[in-house]
């Protein structure tokens, strides 16, 4: 059965998701035949990346508030982070468009590592402070996860991906998702944000339960609202 999820590595309920459906997906008692699949999904496709700037400035700027303001802000979302065993430290992070980050991930489902490439992205941004706009940095991440040095300099220093990026960004659009991360299950149930495990349990209990009932799948569709960021905004 086929879970995909749109996410984006700049969005910090997308890495508290992933955290909260993989807890759900340890007690369900057919995980071993679920297949998932990252999809891409940029919250502002248009960001430029500043290496000099930290989440608590950027964020402050983009709101019209104060640096205070902005801190106290990061300090719930660091509390959310804590509660599913995350650390994320937005003083050291680094404002970063996550295009090429995006292209990285996809190269590496290629090779059968696309949840490791998804992984080591999130926590780089939220816990490393890491620049994930960055070629030298991003090529080391993909080295770590197990990919080939020569191939991500080829894939980083082209524009190989970008076709994968935009089909999933297209078909997140035809979906009519605007916020992340977003859970697809069985083609039939949309999830919608960083929901608690029990409801990402009972959604792959549903539809496991119904494909057990029918061989040819009905388009259901149950919308959970859930936290989430939003396109052009910033958590």
């Amino acid at each position: 059965m086929n879970v995909d999820i749109w996410s984006d590595i700049r969005c910090p309920f997308c890495y508290i998701g992933k955290r909260k459906f993989e807890s759900a997906l340890s007690q369900f008692e057919h995980k071993d035949q679920i297949h998932v699949t990252w999809h891409s999904f940029e919250l502002d496709p248009h960001m430029k990346s500043q290496p000099g700037k930290n989440s608590h400035e950027y964020l402050a700027e983009i709101k019209g508030q104060t640096i205070q303001w902005a801190e106290r802000m990061h300090d719930q979302m660091v509390g959310t982070a804590a509660a599913v065993g995350l650390t994320f430290n937005f003083d050291k992070s680094v404002v970063a468009n996550s295009f090429d980050a995006h292209r990285l991930i996809q190269f590496a489902k290629t090779k059968g590592l696309g949840d490791q490439a998804k992984e080591r992205l999130l926590k780089a941004y939220f816990t490393d402070g890491a620049n994930i706009s960055d070629v030298p940095t991003l090529l080391q991440l993909g080295v770590e996860i197990g990919l080939d040095k020569t191939l991500i300099e080829q894939v980083l220093h082209s524009d190989a991906f970008t076709e994968n990026v935009r089909s999933d960004e297209a078909t997140a659009q035809r979906l009519g998702i605007r916020g992340v991360p977003f859970f697809v299950v069985d083609e039939q149930y949309g999830i919608s944000g960083a929901q608690a495990p029990e409801t990402f349990l009972e959604a792959l209990q549903h539809a496991w339960n119904e494909k057990e009932k029918i061989a040819s799948l009905t388009s259901v569709t149950k919308d959970s609202a859930g936290d989430a960021c939003e396109i052009g905004g910033d958590c």
